[in-house]
């Protein structure tokens, strides 16, 4: 059984197809992922899953912005979960909070029992948490398999003690899974310092879009973001990400 873990997040079937070719474990499956990432489209997932067998864990967000979610929100997540369960996905991510900025342990139970046994992911709704100490132990409790964190910092390189904290307070009873700012280059430095054997990242880069005419002066989102800009997962750091985790498992 392998030791390292490369997990790649990806929000179309194009990155999607660089990151299986490129020799992922997993693609966690997202939309709008310059926003953070939201639920994608059952037949993105379909689309996908009709092209390869690699595993695929379902990002379920229902929106952007904070992780306090209304009862109606909720229950959206819940259908999404099952559907995606039926679908035959392998996982589901997500998160949610108190007003406090505690762990919802209430809403995060009801979508655990939704997903009946698929995996289950925290993501980084936990490095909004007050308390990374008391969220991993809420999250153990839940019975998460593993949480998704930069270590409480914009990227996994600044939150490097925290994650080593949090890999040697969970005593293997959770995964801890790095993410934020990961690339080829950072992972053997990560590994080493926090003892860490999952990596997520996007590995993404900008295609410029084949749109000839290009309207001046109108925005269809974020002004701060050009519409004729694409994001894609780049191949070529895929399979550097993973060349790199082979070698550290040899090692």
């Amino acid at each position: 059984m392998k030791k390292f873990r490369l997990e790649i997040c990806a929000d179309s079937f194009e990155s999607a197809k660089a990151a299986w070719e490129g020799g992922a474990d997993r693609i966690e499956l997202c939309q709008n992922l310059i926003i953070g990432g939201t639920t994608p489209s059952p037949y993105l997932f379909r689309q996908i899953r009709s092209r390869n067998p690699i595993r695929i864990h379902v990002l379920i967000r229902p929106r952007f912005g904070d992780f306090l979610y209304s009862e109606e929100e909720i229950r959206v997540m819940e259908a999404e979960i099952k559907m995606y369960r039926e679908m035959g996905a392998e996982g589901v991510v997500f998160g949610a909070l108190t007003p406090e900025g505690r762990l919802d342990k209430v809403q995060l139970s009801r979508l655990i029992k939704a997903a009946g046994g698929m995996s289950v992911t925290l993501h980084r709704a936990f490095d909004m948490c007050r308390d990374p100490r008391e969220g991993l132990q809420d999250a153990i409790d839940l019975e998460f398999h593993r949480i998704l964190t930069s270590g409480q910092k914009n990227s996994a390189l600044e939150g490097w003690k925290v994650l080593r904290g949090l890999r040697e307070e969970s005593k293997g009873k959770i995964r801890i899974m790095a993410g934020a700012g990961i690339s080829p280059e950072n992972i053997p430095w990560l590994c080493q310092k926090t003892g860490i054997t999952e990596y997520h990242m996007s590995g993404k880069k900008i295609v410029e879009s084949g749109m000839k005419y290009r309207k001046e002066g109108v925005s269809m989102g974020l002004p701060s973001f050009s519409e004729y800009q694409l994001f894609r997962t780049d191949k070529n750091q895929v399979e550097k990400a993973a060349a790199c985790l082979r070698n550290l498992e040899e090692d």
